[in-house]
């Protein structure tokens, strides 16, 4: 039987032995695909509904039928397995796929070879105007896999300038930048590479373009960080932002940071969505963290699945990111560290208090909540419906800054912070990525775990939060053992968007109450 490939990257094609096969059925094209991204039987009517959505079901299972009997006349072979409600591609068939070489390329951490097998978008140019499911379904499958390209691509630019292989970290960072042109983190990858490959023309060249396009397209100049790459007096730095480094738990890569030193370890999770490096490209967020630098060495880590951390099948769920949280402490040698866990990350830092108290100096919760959704016994978030609607919308709006209204309100209305956002979520994860990530938050619920929380605790929250109400967090602290609550003004779900110092100042007092005996000098 005849073997075939399947180009999906790009515009579709079906070839045998390497020769294009004519296939001019642009919906038998599409069907094609879909079966063979599933991997498996699909359902007959899920087929016929997706490719013939207007038409009645008998009609729609009809012309399926007959689409099943052309596209095997087209290909000169029996290439389906069929039953009376499901179908498939045959097991026979020797059948290769171009976007499943570039996932395990990717899942085995040849980034090389994965960026090399992605030419082009999954399925550029190729849309069927009738079939909105089936054009929404591509999307998400799109935006997944240029996620993990943008992973790829950030992790071989790290490790070639690590290895001093800099016109290959340029090459890369290139991509990048077509990929992401309004990122200076990006840009600054970019510009890093040419300087230390020795071609400062093309450095400044780029240079000039990027505050250009920050100029026209956010009305912004460039970031200090990025001027000062430029200046002649300065060698340029390896590093704009502290070293990303990898810890590997449970057959998955963690990408961390450490910053700062001090008696005391601050690790922090800023909620459902993070990365390491874009984290630190906002101004305000970047001078957050720096403050909380004068209280110890910071630890930021992407749980699995999201920012630069490996992508994974699954949302990670408490459990599983407490499990992680120990093992980045472990590759930090953190000795006692303080939790800091915002909105969504918070239950994973009460999991790990419980388990781990002896580890942990204090704990605090910032935004957040103990159970994911309404129950009889808890009032205080939204009823699994309405939390679905939301995440449906929220997911629909990926790509742009979605979100931002409700998390960041004092923000939204500010260019600079609506690209940095959007960049952050297209360079974090994919649409279905984070929605699976929201799901798994909304039957997440560890109010069980309130009264086992034995480490000195400290809720904080804005009373007006658009995302998680106060009630919630009141509630939570009602059910900690001596925790301090303390209600802040604002609006802000983000602890770095607002005013900070409120904030900041709340921290400090906590960290400067704890007891010395729970610090141990590094």
């Amino acid at each position: 039987m005849t073997g075939f490939s399947l180009q999906t990257l790009g515009f579709p094609e079906i070839l045998s032995d390497d020769r294009p096969i004519k296939l001019n059925l642009r919906k038998g094209l599409a069907l094609l695909i879909y079966l063979a991204v599933a991997q498996g039987a699909v359902a007959r009517d899920v087929m016929a509904t997706l490719l013939w959505p207007e038409s009645p079901s008998e009609t729609a299972r009809a012309r399926l039928r007959r689409m099943l009997h052309r596209i095997e006349l087209a290909l000169g072979q029996p290439v389906f397995e069929t039953g009376r409600s499901s179908l498939r591609w045959s097991a026979a068939v020797e059948l290769q796929v171009d976007s499943h070489l570039f996932e395990r390329a990717c899942e085995r951490g040849d980034f090389e070879q994965a960026c090399r097998l992605y030419r082009a978008d999954f399925l550029a140019g190729f849309s069927i105007s009738d079939c909105p499911e089936f054009e929404d379904w591509a999307f998400y499958r799109r935006e997944a896999l240029r996620g993990r390209l943008m992973h790829g691509l950030e992790r071989l630019v790290q490790d070639k300038t690590a290895a001093g292989e800099h016109f290959a970290a340029t090459a890369y960072a290139r991509r990048l930048v077509e990929l992401d042109p309004l990122s200076e983190v990006y840009g600054r990858h970019l510009i890093r590479g040419l300087l230390l490959g020795g071609d400062r023309g093309s450095a400044e060249r780029h240079h000039a373009a990027l505050t250009q396009r920050l100029r026209d397209e956010l009305g912004v100049a460039p970031e200090a960080a990025t001027d000062a790459l430029m200046d002649p007096t300065t060698a340029p730095l390896l590093h704009a932002v502290p070293t990303t480094l990898y810890v590997e738990g449970a057959g998955v890569h963690l990408a961390y940071q450490t910053y700062g030193s001090g008696e005391l370890d601050i690790l922090i999770m800023p909620g459902f969505v993070s990365h390491v490096e874009r984290v630190w490209e906002h101004p305000a967020c970047r001078a957050f963290l720096v403050s909380l630098m004068a209280l110890g060495r910071l630890i930021l880590f992407d749980r699995r699945g999201v920012g630069l951390s490996d992508r994974v099948g699954s949302a990670p769920n408490v459990e599983v990111t407490a499990n992680d949280i120990g093992t980045v402490l472990r590759a930090a040698q953190t000795r006692r560290v303080v939790l800091f866990g915002a909105s969504e990350c918070g239950p994973a830092c009460i999991k790990f208090a419980v388990d781990e108290s002896r580890l942990v100096a204090g704990l605090i919760l910032f935004g957040s909540l103990a159970r994911g959704c309404w129950a009889p016994d808890y009032h205080y978030a939204l009823r699994a419906s309405q939390y679905d609607v939301w995440r449906q919308q929220l997911v629909a709006e990926w790509g742009g800054p979605a979100g931002i209204d409700t998390f960041g309100p004092s923000l939204s209305r500010d260019p600079q912070a609506r690209a940095w956002w959007a960049g952050l979520l297209r360079a974090a994860s994919s649409p279905g990525g984070i929605s699976a990530v929201l799901e798994a938050l909304r039957d997440t619920d560890v109010r069980h775990l309130l009264p086992l929380v034995s480490v000195p605790t400290l809720v904080l929250h804005r009373r007006n939060d658009q995302a998680v109400r106060l009630a919630a967090g009141r509630d939570m602290a009602g059910h900690i053992t001596g925790a301090q609550f303390v209600e802040l003004d604002g609006r802000d779900h983000w602890f770095f968007a607002g005013a900070q110092q409120p904030v900041l100042e709340a921290v400090k007092r906590f960290v400067d109450a704890l007891p010395r005996d729970k610090r141990v000098a590094r």
